[in-house]
């Protein structure tokens, strides 16, 4: 079984800062990818940014040019670096990852249980 475990939310103030990790814990196999979705209340989920194993990325339209995705594949974990922080960016980031526990298996799509990032005025 492999779980995600985030961290580093938390409540900041507009043009502050804020560094989100997720570390792949368990049993990890292999992990093609990892990355970070958002919801805010009465929104679809977006895209934040992803990062796959080989070190290619990818971000959403509204986050280019303020947060930077990075990772250390030696501890399985990844790292969203968000500055600029605006009250837009309000929501409830999740944690991704495309991974698998034993060969025998094919990756299974996996998410955390989410944290709260909140940005205020």
């Amino acid at each position: 079984q492999v779980q995600l475990v985030e961290s580093g939310g938390g409540l900041v103030q507009a043009g502050g800062s804020l560094r989100l990790s997720c570390a792949a814990s368990g049993r990890v196999f292999s992990i093609n990818a990892m990355g970070w979705y958002r919801q805010a209340p009465g929104k679809q989920r977006e895209l934040v940014a992803a990062i796959t194993s080989g070190g290619s990325t990818n971000y959403g339209d509204s986050v280019k040019g303020r947060f930077t995705i990075s990772r250390d594949s030696a501890k399985n974990t990844v790292y969203l670096q968000m500055n600029s922080l605006k009250p837009e960016d309000t929501a409830v980031y999740y944690c991704n990852a495309d991974a698998k526990s034993t060969p025998l298996i094919r990756h299974k799509n996996l998410w955390g249980q989410g944290t709260q990032v909140t940005v205020s005025s």
